[in-house]
């Protein structure tokens, strides 16, 4: 038998907990962005096997980086100290 070097061959899926360590995002977050289409899809392997392809998520990964590089990802605006109603901060 040959060596199969089809691109299906060299794919590799990851479970949950292996996303987890690699992306450090809330499991609401993650599915939340797979909802909006931002996130690579999950599927499932058995009725209670789900996984994630991992090429997809690097490459998620990497254009999110390339984003940041960028300033293209609009940042949570930081949040007003003065207007807290436990210890407000004044100056």
């Amino acid at each position: 038998m040959g060596t199969n070097t089809t691109p299906a061959a060299s794919r590799r899926t990851i479970r949950r907990q292996q996303l987890r360590e690699i992306v450090p995002l809330a499991d609401s977050t993650i599915f939340e962005m797979e909802q909006r289409g931002e996130f690579p899809q999950r599927f499932y392997l058995t009725s209670r096997c789900v996984v994630w392809d991992l090429g997809e998520v690097e490459q998620w990964l990497d254009a999110r980086r390339a984003a940041s590089r960028a300033k293209s990802i609009k940042l949570a605006p930081t949040p007003d100290v003065r207007l807290r109603r436990a210890k407000p901060v004044t100056q």
